[in-house]
């Protein structure tokens, strides 16, 4: 079936150093890039991470430290990827937990501010753990027909997730789908902004650390304040934002709860 785009649609894979958002640094992206057309362009690069590669993570996605070590860094291909992705909405296989993070952070350190608000981001693990509940070689298998080969290399696992995508759309079509406590989401429809809708219902922050509630407000996601609204800790221990400015927290979630500050201060 032919999907209903009306944006460009990138699929895309990372590969990394590690899975730390804050830390690690990216190997190696393959994205595929479907216009509403039909049309289908291709881009897949190494990364020099600058940093170390750790032995199991090479062993997992094959890039050792010697097979990068003449590629640019990723602040020198930066604008030629942004460019790439200018427009489109962003797809693939839990990218939501840790490639579209990771991506926007990179962005941020080459000193882009990579914008995601006006973009659907949608998740074909997400689709598929609500409907089936499993990982995308068995994703490939079971809705695809096919084995998946090279796995972890990021152009075969970006390809597979493009059909895997596909196929959720055809199947799903106009079916209930429903989170992992069986509430019910909504239903699944070939339109990228309803599918972006039914995944992304409560983020607010791509690491997730704050998320709106059943009334739509933020509220932390982790610590001592978790389930509290932002703005209320915000009034009642205002050094919990210096305390997070200085801490290991991604520079998305940083920018997320200074807009937040800040609309909590312009309202008062």
């Amino acid at each position: 079936m032919n999907l209903k785009l009306k944006s460009p649609l990138a699929f895309f894979d990372l590969e990394a150093t590690g899975i730390n958002i804050s830390t690690d640094r990216i190997v190696e992206i393959s994205i595929v890039k479907v216009h509403p057309d039909g049309n289908e362009e291709i881009k897949t690069m190494k990364v020099n991470p600058t940093i170390p590669i750790p032995k199991e993570a090479s062993l997992i996605h094959g890039i050792y430290d010697e097979d990068i070590k003449n590629e640019p860094p990723f602040k020198d291909v930066a604008r030629e990827l942004h460019q790439f992705l200018e427009g489109a909405d962003l797809a693939g296989f839990n990218v939501l937990k840790f490639d579209i993070p990771l991506l926007v952070e990179e962005f941020l350190r080459a000193g882009i501010d990579f914008d995601i608000e006006k973009r659907n981001l949608l998740d074909s693990q997400k689709i598929f753990h609500m409907m089936e509940k499993r990982n995308l070689t068995a994703a490939y298998k079971f809705y695809c027909g096919k084995e998946l080969k090279n796995a972890h290399s990021a152009e075969a696992d970006t390809l597979a997730t493009y059909e895997v995508f596909k196929a959720q759309v055809e199947r799903y079509e106009n079916e209930k789908a429903v989170d992992l406590q069986g509430k019910p989401l909504g239903t699944i429809e070939n339109d990228m902004k309803k599918i972006h809708n039914l995944i992304n219902e409560k983020m607010v922050d791509l690491a997730g650390r704050f998320i709106f509630n059943d009334d739509g407000v933020e509220c932390f996601n982790f610590g001592k304040h978790k389930g509290k609204p932002v703005e209320k800790v915000l009034q009642e221990e205002p050094n919990y934002y210096d305390w997070m400015m200085k801490g290991d927290f991604p520079l998305d979630t940083k920018r997320k709860f200074t807009q937040i500050k800040l609309r909590n201060f312009n309202n008062r």
